[in-house]
């Protein structure tokens, strides 16, 4: 094969490729051997007519055009190879044609991955949310721990705030039971807001052996057939039960395997630390790259565009799945089609294909590397997040996506490492008129 007249405008790449006749005898002959079983030639029997009197009775290009589309797809990667093309998209074949030595001459045109002229990207200013972990935050998680450590007993008193109580009910509207409305042995935490409101707080002084009629108001957006309706409850409690929390002591917190209270409470405050630090990285890092991103000179080809929409429509699509739903069924639920549901999308697939874009020019420039150790230890990283082998995640990631998503990841850090985060700015208060 011979690749001639490569020329670039923007981000299209155009070139053709010349088989010699010896190279394109090839295709066609494996052409005629897919076809050959389905033609029929008077005087023999199906699949067995010769090729030359198949091309003596249909023309000697009647295996042409199946020919060059198996020759298409090869030539064009060996272009694409010599060329050293980072292609993207679906290649076009414009046209071909045969020349005067009976060679097939294709010509094709395709995009390819855009030129960038990087804006600032060091030095990028952008908010970053303060991170802290407040005394209360810290008591919040002890009392957690503290409830979940609770030991519960039965009390010869009235139920209180808090209590737990060991009820039958029965609920009627306007007389009649409705259903879902009764139960036995029910146990409630007074409190805990898990009834229709109004219900706990009328059993708050109920105790062991007593009867009681709970009149609530169902709000509107409840259940068709109880919204907007009174309804009474007939309860019989048969126990009621208190929560004794063990103190907040050194002993609590050997019962969770620290020394001293001091420690547990260390501990606590490492961890909501780290998270939120986490957290806020992580959005630091969004948005730097966000902005950034959005300095950078470039003209990006629309098949990166649609195909990032393909990705997220398809994404969509198995979540839909998962639920037991075709997608096609759920945007003729909701009175929508294909089209604006891709629409819907445009603007977050644009933003997605910049970013990409933007963060392997920071590497390129940067000399950022992805190291087979970086490699490894990603490959091990998502086998252990999906429970499966590190052979398994290889055959389902291929290593040049591995090594791209990898170059990204550094590059993304490399921006917000040499960024600068900024207090979040609150609007000013709107100064009072003057009289």
């Amino acid at each position: 094969m011979i690749v001639n007249n490569t020329n670039r405008e923007k981000n299209v790449v155009t070139f053709d490729v010349t088989l010699d006749a010896a190279e394109f005898e090839k295709y066609v002959a494996e052409a005629y051997k897919k076809v050959k079983k389905n033609i029929t030639v008077p005087g023999f029997r199906k699949g067995k007519a010769p090729r030359a009197v198949v091309e003596g009775m249909y023309g000697k290009d009647v295996f042409y055009d199946d020919a060059m589309s198996e020759a298409a797809p090869e030539a064009f990667t060996f272009a694409a190879a010599e060329a050293q093309l980072r292609t993207v998209g679906q290649p076009t074949v414009t046209k071909y044609e045969f020349n005067d030595e009976k060679a097939l001459v294709l010509y094709f045109s395709t995009d390819v991955w855009p030129e960038v002229e990087l804006g600032q990207y060091k030095g990028v200013e952008c908010p970053k949310s303060k991170v802290e972990v407040l005394d209360e935050d810290i008591q919040g998680e002890l009392e957690s721990m503290q409830k979940e450590n609770g030991r519960i007993q039965t009390v010869e008193r009235a139920a209180a705030e808090g209590d737990t109580v060991v009820i039958d009910f029965v609920g009627t509207v306007d007389g009649e039971e409705f259903k879902g409305g009764k139960a036995e042995d029910y146990s409630l935490t007074l409190g805990s807001g898990s009834f229709v409101p109004g219900f706990e707080e009328q059993l708050v002084g109920i105790s062991a052996g007593e009867e009681k009629d709970v009149n609530v108001h169902f709000p509107e957006k409840y259940t068709a057939e109880l919204a907007d309706k009174d309804a009474v409850f007939h309860v019989v409690c048969h126990e009621v039960k208190e929560t004794i929390l063990p103190a907040l002591d050194d002993e609590f917190a050997k019962d969770n395997d620290f020394d001293t209270l001091e420690e547990l409470k260390k501990s606590i405050y490492d961890r909501l630390y780290n998270s939120r630090k986490s957290v806020s990285d992580s959005a630091f890092e969004e948005l730097i790259v966000d902005k950034a991103a959005e300095q950078m000179q470039c003209d990006i080809p629309q098949s990166m565009i649609e195909e990032q929409l393909d990705y997220l429509v398809n994404r969509y699509a198995s979540y839909m799945a998962a639920q037991g739903l075709k997608l096609e069924d759920y945007l003729e639920m909701i009175n929508s089609d294909m089209a604006t549901f891709r629409e819907n999308y445009r603007e977050q697939a644009v933003k997605d294909v910049r970013n990409e874009v933007f963060l392997q020019a920071v590497a390129q420039a940067e000399g950022i590397e992805c190291t087979e150790e970086d490699m490894e230890e990603d490959y091990a990283t998502l086998a252990k997040q999906y429970g499966m082998t590190v052979e398994k995640v290889k055959a389902a990631i291929s290593a040049a996506e591995m090594k791209e998503e990898i170059l990204h990841k550094k590059a993304a850090k490399f921006v917000a490492d040499n960024g600068v985060a900024v207090d979040e700015v609150e609007e000013p208060e709107e100064a009072p008129a003057e009289e």
